[in-house]
Formats: C-alpha cells, structure tokens, sequence
C-alpha cells in the first residue's frame, strides 16, 4: 500500500513541505502506511518551523485520523498554507479546512458529505450506529464552520453534506473554505477505485478520468498476456533445438 503522506523540510529550516497523496489510512499494513499517530511523529521532528505548506490530493479516508490530523496543523505554532492540487474530498476537507489559509487551482475540487460506516445487527445496534454517525459529523461541521467565518451557516453546511456536495474552486471561496484561488493546473485528482464507487455524485470528468485509466489498465494487461504468450512460444521453439 503507498504511503498516504510525504514531508519534506526546505533548505530554509524555517519552512517546510507536506505531502498528503492518497487515501488516509488508519492501520499500518507494512512500512509504508502510516497513522495519525506516526503523522504527529514526524510532524514534530520537523522542528520549529515558522510556514507549513500543505498540499492536498486525496479522496479521504478514515474519519478519526483525518481529524486529528486536521487538530495537529490547527493546533501547530506555525502557519499552514493549504493548497488544494486537485481533490479534497470527505475527510481531506477537514483536514484543509483546518489549515490557516486555503488555496485552490481554478479547476480543483472540495467534495463533503456525510460520513458513513458498514455495520451489522440490531435494530438498537443500528440506532447507535446512526447516533454515533451525527455526532462524528458534528465534528466535521464545527471544523467546516470555524472555517468559513460569516460566509459559511450551519444549515449551509448540514444541506452541503446532504447533498454529497462536489465544490468547484469558485463555490468554495464563495462560502468560505477557500482564501484565494490560483490559475489553473494540470495536476489529475486522485479518486483511488475502490473509494471511488463510494461515492453517489462524482463530476462526470472524474468519471471519465477512472473509466481511462481502467482501460489502460486492461490495456496494459494485455500486452503483458501477449508478451507472456510470446515468450512462451518462443522458449519452447527454441529451447527444443
């Protein structure tokens, strides 16, 4: 599994550089993964830095490390400067909205909605569910608010979510979750698969950008198949000579 983040410190130890590329995960399956936990490890051994740039293309993850990740920035002495390369989607908008200041190219995105769990059993143990839900999207809200000051109303932002709401750049900045835009760029939004099918309202250039790389993908499979065959062909002429 790739590793979800990358930090990387400027000559100028003042500065420093944050990566977040990926799903955010929450179990660390080898090396390479990484938690909440080991985020604010490295975080730390940063140092004292005085600006923190963080870049974002993701399409979320688990909830609770997005938002302790997003607290961690919130709460760091130095400035954060979020820069949304291509897609904040479910829980990397928390994570940006924690940030001091956000940027956004013209063509990036913001996408916010509900969160949402797989469970089984009873009725009561589905009503928890549900109650244990609103409250995990309190926290989101209260995050999204604090962020977008006067522009931004709690009932906006409940409907926003209710509607799995995909935010262009302009719409973000219109309610608050964006300080300033830039020209735009050729960065590709990173909608990984599997997450991809969560979702009920995806931009059909996203659309088109998944079904893209899926033949590709079936291209490239293919012609690995045919080089298998042909190799195999070949070994078996002229191995026997």
């Amino acid at each position: 599994m790739k590793k979800f983040w990358e930090m990387k410190q400027s000559a100028n130890s003042k500065q420093a550089e944050i990566y977040i590329y990926g799903e955010i995960t929450s179990y660390k399956w080898d090396e390479e993964d990484t938690t909440a936990a080991s985020f604010q490890k490295d975080l730390k051994a940063l140092g004292e830095v005085d600006e923190i740039s963080l870049h974002v293309n993701s399409p979320g993850g688990n909830v609770f490390e997005g938002i302790a990740i997003s607290n961690m920035l919130k709460s760091h002495k130095a400035h954060v400067t979020a820069y949304v390369d291509a897609l904040a989607a479910s829980i990397a908008s928390v994570i940006v909205a924690g940030a001091d200041k956000v940027v956004m190219y013209e063509n990036s995105m913001q996408m916010i909605h509900h969160p949402f769990s797989l469970v089984m059993g009873n009725a009561n143990e589905l009503r928890k569910q549900a109650d244990d839900l609103d409250a995990i999207a309190q926290a989101s809200i209260i995050t999204y608010l604090n962020k977008g000051g006067e522009k931004l109303t709690e009932e906006q932002i409940k409907q926003i979510m209710d509607d799995e709401t995909w935010l262009t750049a302009q719409e973000a900045y219109g309610i608050g979750l964006c300080d300033e835009l830039f020209e735009a760029n050729q960065m590709v939004a990173c909608v990984d698969g599997e997450v991809f099918h969560q979702f009920q309202h995806i931009p059909e250039a996203f659309k088109q950008q998944e079904k893209q790389e899926y033949q590709i993908t079936e291209e490239r499979k293919w012609m690995a198949e045919q080089a298998q065959a042909n190799a195999s062909f070949y070994e078996q002429i002229f191995g026997g000579m």
